[in-house]
């Protein structure tokens, strides 16, 4: 009880201190200001309509003198007569003038009238002073905040060098390894980092420095900028995270301005994490820009080179960058003794997928019978991020169709809808549902013929995003792609024109997109893989669009007849296998118009199972 009520104690001072804070004198000085203000334009504009005729002094003292008045009220400046009849009149007399005295010379007596006398002077008064006092008391407080204003925009335009990071000290709630998953060997890299802040003395003693940057490198979504933060929290160190855009202004020099308020307010607080984010903003390669090198982004850059190679031995920061660019960044910049570590971030394998499922699961309710092992199979090619958005997007279908728990069939529609983009129920001609069935079931058929291409998981015609249908396979995790696989993967994006042509003996525009993926497929065989005729030659080095390429015309024709070459043998390939399966196709494109949607299981019903990939055994 006691502790309860020093809780209580201390709530109520705290409401205290905001009331107190809330209700400052400047406040309260301009609440006053505002009523007197609305109080002063009441009396003056508010006031009642007055219907009561006006007529000369006169007219009263000849209706009083003909007794046809009953009432006369007497104010200041104006006298109002009631006759007997209901009907007011009112006269203007002088502000001094004598009621009595006035009628009193006109010979009419007042014996017989009954008057009322009403003193306005202090109202009189009141207003004389405040439209005497308020339009100063206004343009003082109009000066006041416009001088005001003035300054709070000269004390901004001298900010603008000031660093805009976020710092996350140490009383924030803490982001550690337990909550990084799928990404082991780059926390392995990082804990050193960790134990270089918490314990310097032990390195120092050995004459080894701290690391002055980690550069991490990774697609997006991967947790680069969890990771930091983990890092930062790990070794109970602030946390300054600033993104490379944040560094650039219009006005010139304010990007360095910003870096050199940047580190030193780091060094104040050291040991400490200086986070930079999409560090290729501010970081790529100098020289090669149209604005030479003396624009904003090199002066930043610059500084940023200056401030890393200034550390001390004994000052405990570290700079982590991230950067999923780390072609286009300034040598400069990534060279030992500035960023001496480069922590690689790929996309999560099948473990790390369960590691992260596990950490995002936490709080939502999933039934029993979800198989977690077989949502991280067929999530390949998913990222930290696209892994959180799954669940959440599986939350809300759960939610929106009042379920007490989440099951598979959610989770299988958020993996589908992140990927492809939710389901589009659009108005189609049964023969546009036929030609999209031919289509899909193209795709799936070849695929299914050919060893190397992972198994189907699921074909349907239901439009999403761009596409009216879609045919996925189940992905399984693997390094490298063979020769073979890539020349079956073109082989599976050419099955859907090669169905239409087939069976409807014309093509649609609903393939322009295979084809596009296959002419990709095939150009990187010939140019970065090595993959054809041309031998093993890499021909598109990539170059800035500043730099010509080094490829002759000769050389660029050679090119496109290999993949010219490579697309028209998919194409060859792809005929022969639905002529075989002419039959097959049909059976699934009927069961397509009847359910929409296939999944393995009743694929392999319909077709049988996959044929299985010849072991390779190795020459001797």
């Amino acid at each position: 009880m006691a502790t309860n009520g020093k809780k209580l104690h201390a709530d109520s001072k705290k409401r205290v201190a905001k009331l107190k804070q809330k209700f400052s004198w400047k406040n309260l000085v301009l609440y006053v200001l505002l009523v007197i203000f609305a109080l002063f334009f009441f009396s003056a504009f508010t006031s009642p309509y007055d219907s009561t005729q006006t007529v000369p002094i006169s007219s009263v003292i000849a209706d009083v003198k003909n007794g046809q008045v009953s009432q006369l009220e007497v104010t200041a400046n104006k006298i109002i007569a009631t006759e007997k009849n209901g009907t007011k009149i009112q006269a203007d007399k002088e502000q001094n003038a004598d009621v009595y005295t006035l009628f009193k010379a006109a010979g009419v007596s007042l014996s017989h009238t009954n008057v009322t006398v009403k003193d306005q002077s202090s109202v009189t008064n009141w207003i004389n002073i405040l439209s005497a006092i308020l339009p100063v008391v206004l343009m003082i407080g109009f000066f006041y905040f416009i001088f005001r204003q003035a300054r709070g925009t000269q004390e901004s335009i001298f900010s603008f060098g000031q660093s805009r990071a976020k710092l996350f000290n140490r009383d924030n709630p803490k982001v550690t390894f337990a909550n990084v998953a799928g990404v082991d060997e780059a926390k392995q890299e990082l804990t050193e980092i960790v134990d270089f802040l918490k314990n310097p003395v032990k390195y120092r003693v050995m004459g080894a420095r701290t690391p002055k940057g980690v550069l991490m490198v990774g697609p997006a979504g991967t947790g680069k900028t969890l990771l930091a933060r983990a890092t930062a929290g790990e070794a109970n160190v602030s946390f300054f995270s600033m993104a490379g855009s944040e560094f650039m202004e219009m006005l010139v020099g304010v990007g360095a301005s910003r870096v050199r308020d940047l580190f030193n307010t780091a060094k104040k607080a050291q040991p400490a994490i200086i986070f930079i984010d999409e560090i290729d903003a501010i970081g790529r390669q100098r020289g090669v820009g149209i604005m030479g090198g003396h624009d904003e982004r090199e002066q930043t850059l610059n500084q940023i080179l200056v401030e890393m190679d200034g550390f001390t031995p004994n000052e405990n920061v570290v700079v982590i960058a991230a950067t999923n660019r780390p072609d286009v960044l300034d040598p400069a910049l990534v060279r030992p003794g500035r960023f001496d570590r480069r922590v690689m971030l790929d996309l999560p394998d099948v473990e790390g997928r369960k590691a992260i499922l596990e950490i995002h699961a936490k709080g939502k309710p999933f039934d029993p019978k979800v198989n977690w092992e077989k949502v991280a199979k067929r999530t390949v090619g998913f990222s930290g991020a696209d892994l959180e958005n799954m669940l959440n997007e599986a939350a809300i279908m759960a939610a929106r169709l009042n379920k007490k728990a989440i099951d598979m069939s959610d989770l299988e529609e958020s993996a589908t809808r992140v990927k492809l983009g939710p389901e589009k129920k659009r108005l189609q001609t049964e023969q546009d549902r036929r030609m999209t069935a031919y289509h899909e079931a193209g795709h799936a058929l070849v695929g299914w013929e050919m060893p190397h291409i992972d198994p189907i998981h699921r074909i349907s015609i239901v439009s999403r995003g761009m596409s009216l249908g879609h045919t996925m396979t189940e992905p399984i995790d693997k390094v490298h792609e063979t020769k073979q696989s890539l020349l079956e993967q073109i082989t599976m994006m050419m099955g859907g024109q090669v169905a239409e042509h087939l069976v409807f003996n014309d093509i649609t525009t609903g393939a322009s997109n295979d084809l596009e993926k296959a002419s990709q497929v095939a150009r990187a065989m010939v140019t970065r893989f090595g993959m054809s005729d041309l031998g093993p030659i890499v021909f598109d080095s990539e170059k800035s669009v500043y730099e010509q390429s080094e490829i002759s015309p000769e050389m660029a024709a050679k090119i496109d007849e290999q993949v010219k070459k490579i697309c028209d043998e998919a194409y060859a390939q792809a005929t022969r296998i639905l002529m075989r399966l002419r039959s097959k196709m049909d059976v699934v494109v009927e069961e397509l118009l009847k359910k929409e949607t296939i999944d393995s299981d009743d694929f392999v019903r319909l077709i049988g199972p996959k044929k299985a990939l010849a072991t390779v055994k190795a020459k001797a």
